[in-house]
């Protein structure tokens, strides 16, 4: 409950430092055209945010015969944890990451990187996705959006405050501060922005990983997994986040590779800390009338059609028994 009221308190204030913004840039009447575009891109993006960054990222959607193993596990966590089953989507980028999104979880989506599949195992596989089907579960996926929403608004009032303050309008009586509100609107505006995103991004990802660890059972499987989606993260470029940063919160791995004040206003909580809350979380054993881990292997319960034959082009997996670079397809 402190972790849900600590969010809508940071949304609150992150919507207040949109509507101070307009009213040093243009005072009341600012402050009103401020909250209008606010509420008309969080209308667009309330309806539109998780069609727009899977175009982005160029996810291509796969279903039970495109793509079996990977689709039947989904569907499986899914039922877990007794959510609707969501779009899967696999996108074609060597970094392993992943990140879910949609508005509510009748209208939810998934989706893996193919570097994700190729370097993880089916449980760290399986790990990584009940931490999205977390996100999905707590509605954390319509939250980062208002919140990348609003925050992509400010920087684009703050460019907006940059090129009429550069203009040497001082007839402008509406602006309070005058020249000195529309540079320190410059200046803080996207500084604030950005913490307040950072902190939220931060306090529902380890309440995902939490869920996440009693979705699949075993709360080691995605520590693993978040251990070798930082090691491969760090080492593999993704172009498509590099050149959106405004979506890195999504991921379950910060994908962008931090140079200077970039680094230190990072979205995403220390990994170390998140494994060690998950390893913590492993040893303190079985909670009683939780149920048993999942297990990616071939289970008890509709078990994946037999993959075909590799073909150029796959997805790999390196699930269950099978050997490392096994096929997902």
């Amino acid at each position: 409950m402190n972790g849900y009221f600590r969010t809508a308190m940071l949304l609150a204030g992150l919507t207040g430092l949109f509507l101070a913004v307009g009213y040093m840039l243009g005072g009341q009447g600012g402050m009103v055209v401020a909250l209008g575009i606010a509420l008309a891109m969080n209308f667009f993006a309330y309806w539109n945010s998780d069609k727009m960054v899977l175009r982005m990222y160029g996810a291509r959607q796969v279903d039970a015969a495109t793509a079996p193993q990977f689709y039947t596990m989904v569907q499986r966590l899914a039922q877990r944890a007794e959510l609707p089953m969501p779009k899967v989507y696999i996108i074609d980028n060597d970094q392993p990451n992943a990140f879910a999104t949609g508005r509510n979880p009748e209208n939810a989506a998934v989706a893996a990187t193919t570097g994700l599949l190729k370097r993880l195992s089916g449980e760290e596989v399986a790990g990584v996705m009940a931490h999205e089907l977390a996100h999905i579960k707590n509605r954390d996926t319509l939250i980062m959006t208002i919140t990348a929403t609003l925050a992509g608004a400010l920087s684009m009032l703050a460019n907006f405050a940059m090129f009429f303050g550069a203009s040497g309008n001082s007839d402008n009586r509406n602006n309070p501060l005058g020249i000195v509100g529309v540079i320190l609107v410059a200046i803080l505006a996207p500084l604030g922005a950005m913490l307040v995103q950072m902190a939220i991004s931060r306090s529902r990802e380890y309440e995902a990983d939490r869920i996440g660890a009693e979705i699949c059972g075993k709360p080691t499987w995605l520590a693993d997994a978040l251990e070798g989606i930082q090691s491969g993260a760090a080492r593999v470029m993704n172009h498509q986040a590099e050149s959106n940063p405004a979506t890195a919160h999504m991921f379950i791995i910060n994908p962008l590779h931090g140079r200077g004040v970039d680094s230190l206003f990072s979205t995403h909580p220390s990994t170390a800390e998140r494994v060690r809350r998950l390893r913590a979380m492993a040893m303190g054993g079985d909670r009683s009338g939780s149920p048993p881990p999942y297990r990616p292997a071939a289970g008890p319960a509709t078990p994946p059609p037999p993959p075909p034959s590799r073909r150029a082009g796959s997805v790999p997996n390196a699930g269950g028994k099978a050997p490392p670079r096994s096929p997902w397809t």
